[in-house]
């Protein structure tokens, strides 16, 4: 005889219930977590009438315009897929100062934006103005620059350090393993500039035969690239080739290698896309550059407010990457 409370299979009436209840939660619970997670999703990603975001470069210099280029292009597409008015304030300081810098930061945070990105003269200097933005709610990106350390925001850029050993060891190559070199360094304090510094010497230390004979600052200038070319030059008849750690310095050091009567004869290895330095590669001023992509970095950057607005997190980081531009393939990029 079998228990009235237990079926033939010697299964009780307080399991059939609870297969019973499981089997109901098992159906209802994932379409309530469905649900909740569909509001979640659309209270993070409901976007806003409108967006202002603020972009800091390092100076006023012509391979920032092209990231404002591509931060405006970036403004289309958001308007295009949103229906939203974007605004890019773009603020460059005069001069290539981090103090200068600090101050257009402080009063874009003072604006409320609902983004800033910079490009930092001096990681450490910067890292506190980023903090009190981030502090107020304001989303922050760096690009064309390593994130400061210990600064929870995202970065847009390129392997700085790679970039700069394409540079370099194109000039050894050039100048057969053997000859005296000189670097123009751009802002020292700049954290890509730095980067490349380094890993210029990098490159050069394991040539026996290759001498560092020159170092030039320029801080972004074309003018003051081309007045410490000159003087170092002069110094030293017998400089064989240049390297840089940005793109202005290329094209003063190519006007001092002009004036000089040395084109040929003194190789240039530059950075960058700009319109000179593809120019002067065409007229054979210089031989090659190794270029990133500033459109690209100021499209993605903003792109990366925006998406920090929404709610969403960004990649810590974004590499853009680099073309190495010659003769060869010069038609590609002009």
């Amino acid at each position: 005889m079998f228990d009235k409370n237990q079926s033939r299979f010697g299964i009780t009436r307080a399991h059939c219930l609870f297969l019973i209840l499981f089997m109901v939660a098992a159906s209802v619970i994932p379409m309530l977590m469905k649900e909740a997670y569909a509001d979640e999703q659309n209270t993070s990603l409901e976007g806003k009438d409108s967006y202002r975001f603020v972009i800091v470069p390092k100076a006023i210099a012509p391979w920032f315009d092209s990231v404002d280029k591509g931060a405006r292009q970036a403004a289309r597409m958001i308007e295009a897929q949103s229906g939203a008015d974007v605004e890019i304030e773009y603020s460059a300081p005069q001069q290539s100062q981090v103090l200068i810098q600090n101050q257009i930061i402080e009063q874009a945070i003072a604006t409320q934006p609902d983004g800033i990105a910079v490009d930092p003269l001096d990681a450490k200097a910067n890292r506190a103005i980023l903090q009190e933005a981030l502090d107020q709610g304001i989303n922050v990106v760096i690009f064309d620059a390593p994130a400061p350390k210990g600064l929870a925001v995202s970065s847009v850029g390129n392997d700085f350090c790679e970039q700069a050993k394409i540079a370099s060891r194109r000039l050894v190559k050039l100048l057969d393993k053997k000859g005296k070199v000189a670097i123009m360094m751009g802002t020292p304090t700049a954290p890509n500039h730095a980067i490349r510094v380094r890993c210029h010497k990098e490159v050069f230390a394991q040539y026996s035969d290759i001498e560092i004979v020159g170092t030039g600052i320029n801080n972004d200038s074309i003018a003051k690239a081309q007045q410490q070319a000159a003087t170092i030059m002069q110094a030293n008849p017998q400089l064989d080739g240049w390297v840089v750690a940005e793109a202005s310095g290329p094209i003063g050091v190519a006007q001092a290698i002009k004036e000089a009567g040395k084109v040929g004869e003194v190789k240039l290895v530059g950075l960058e896309k700009l319109p000179e330095m593809l120019q002067l590669i065409e007229e054979g001023v210089a031989d090659s550059s190794v270029a990133n992509r500033p459109e690209a970095q100021g499209y993605w950057t903003v792109q990366a407010l925006w998406q920090q607005s929404l709610g969403i997190k960004p990649p810590d980081y974004m590499d853009t990457g680099v073309d190495l531009i010659t003769q060869d393939n010069l038609d590609e990029f002009q």
